[in-house]
């Protein structure tokens, strides 16, 4: 994600420091003492890991937990997401999910939409390298394996 390369310089480098800056700096990182949902997923291709662990207050997530080791796509990825779940109800979640998966896909958000992503756009250039697809989207297959698991 090379600054200029759209067209949208200023753009592609505002998401490239923002997944560097979750790279560098993962949110959410310390470990849970109970986790209801203990997750762990890992691409076998790329050896990038991630491990999601998340307390439910009723039908909320009320901690969460994201460590592992990777590239940066796949780290900033789960801190990203990390930072969206938190407070978030889990049926919020499963919607970030399927947003962030048509994302990838190409199609177009609407607006409010991108809005709801928040700095999750920061992933959209990925979806330029095919290959690097999977490291953005291994944490958001992990959650959503595990709430659809806890359904």
């Amino acid at each position: 994600m090379m600054g200029g390369t759209s067209g949208l310089g200023d753009l592609d480098e505002l998401y490239e420091s923002i997944i560097l800056d979750h790279y560098r700096n993962p949110r959410h990182t310390d470990p849970l003492d109970s986790p209801d949902i203990d997750v762990e997923a890992n691409n076998p291709f790329c050896g990038d890991e991630v491990h999601i662990q998340l307390d439910i207050e009723g039908d909320s997530v009320d901690g969460v937990s994201v460590s592992g080791q990777g590239c940066a796509i796949s780290q900033s990825s789960a801190s990203l997401l990390a930072e969206m779940l938190d407070g978030k109800s889990t049926e919020e979640a499963m919607e970030i999910v399927t947003l962030v998966r048509r994302m990838m896909r190409g199609d177009e958000l609407t607006e409010e939409e991108q809005d709801e992503l928040g700095d999750i756009l920061a992933l959209e250039g990925v979806k330029r390298f095919p290959v690097r697809i999977k490291c953005a989207l291994l944490s958001w297959t992990a959650l959503e394996d595990a709430l659809q698991d806890r359904a």
